[in-house]
Parts: C-alpha cells; sequence; structure tokens
C-alpha cells in the first residue's frame, strides 16, 4: 500500500516530500526486542522503499542461522561479515535497514551508516525488550541462565552508543501503527523544525 493511502487511513497528515531522509537509506538500530525488523518492515511497505534486515542478509549469505554462525566461527568473525552485508547494502539503492543489536556498536559500521544513511534508535525499556526477546529461543546473545542479566548488560554498554544515532524515538507499549506514525512524525521536517 502506498504510504499516502496509508497514512489517509491512519488519519495522517505529512507532506512525503518533507522527510528528512531524502534519497538516502533509512536504518534502524537498537536492542533486540525494539523493533526494529517489525517497523522496518512497516516503513519499507508505506515509503514503497525496498526493505532488508541484516541478520536476514548475513543468513542467506553464510548458508547457516545467526546462531549457527556465531558457535562455529565466533562473535568477532560475524561482525566482520556483518559490516560487509551493511556495506553492501548502504551502497545500493535506498533503503530501510534494521541491524542487529550490535551492529551500531562496532565503530567501523556505525560510521559507515552515518556516512551513508539516516539512523533512528528504536529505544525501549528494559521490561519491554525482555517481553519481546524471550517469545523466541533464537538470540544467541540469550542462552544463558539469566537473559534479564544479559540484557542489563547490554543496555549499561550499548545504549550510550546508540544515543549517537541522528535520531531516537522511544517505543513503549503500543500498536506497532503507532511506532510507525512516531518514527515517520520525528522524520518530517515540521517534527524537526
Amino acid at each position: 500500500m502506498p504510504l499516502s493511502c496509508l497514512l489517509q487511513d491512519m488519519n495522517l497528515d505529512y507532506d512525503l516530500q518533507q522527510l528528512s531522509i531524502g534519497e538516502k537509506p533509512l536504518i534502524l538500530v537498537g536492542l533486540m526486542g525494539c523493533g526494529k525488523s517489525t517497523i522496518g518492515k512497516m516503513l519499507g511497505r508505506a515509503l514503497s522503499i525496498p526493505f532488508f534486515d541484516s541478520d536476514d542478509e548475513i543468513e542467506k549469505a553464510s548458508g547457516r542461522s545467526i546462531s549457527e554462525v556465531f558457535a562455529e566461527f565466533g562473535e568477532e568473525e560475524f561482525r566482520r561479515g556483518e559490516l560487509k552485508v551493511i556495506s553492501r547494502i548502504l551502497s545500493g539503492p535506498q533503503c530501510i535497514l534494521a541491524t542487529g543489536g550490535g551492529a551500531f556498536v562496532q565503530e567501523e559500521t556505525r560510521n559507515i551508516i552515518k556516512e551513508k544513511g539516516v539512523s533512528v534508535w528504536l529505544k525501549a525499556d528494559l521490561d519491554i525488550l525482555m517481553e519481546r526477546v524471550l517469545r523466541k529461543n533464537t538470540r544467541p546473545l540469550l542462552q544463558t541462565d539469566d537473559p534479564r542479566a544479559v540484557m542489563e548488560k547490554l543496555i549499561k554498554e550499548r545504549y550510550p552508543l546508540y544515543e549517537k544515532a541522528d535520531y531516537i524515538f522511544q517505543t513503549e507499549e503500543t500498536s506497532k501503527e503507532n511506532v510507525l506514525h512516531g518514527v515517520l512524525d520525528l522524520l518530517s521536517k515540521k517534527g524537526n523544525a
């Protein structure tokens, strides 16, 4: 559905030419469970821009799940592959890109994102993240006896780096449509005036 129809259905008033991303890719960053893939897909459909998930692209390129890549090659090798995949995607046509939770933490990856695109941190509180991440057991960093402690540690380490994103959007327990509305509002020039 084109953005104009979606926005009309949602009773939103946006001038589509006023979004601050211009022709650049829009990159969603944040911890696992914050909604990057879900909101990214919605933004892609709404803006008629291709959507990519860096984790999905890594899985396609390697022929393995993210958990298998971590187990077989370790995090350092995973991060090298992640950088290559993100660089390739951002060198192509305009798109929406959802990154893995650790991508923006890596300085080289963060620099490429800052150079080539517009980043939005989907920030969420710990309780919201925990409710979401515990729905599936495919998160390599949470394969532990105390996933909440891992998430608390990641928040402490990563939130100061996520703050370097171009925009920050605080997600709440709300509908996906409301988050979409909020991100579009954040990116509209009227929201940045």
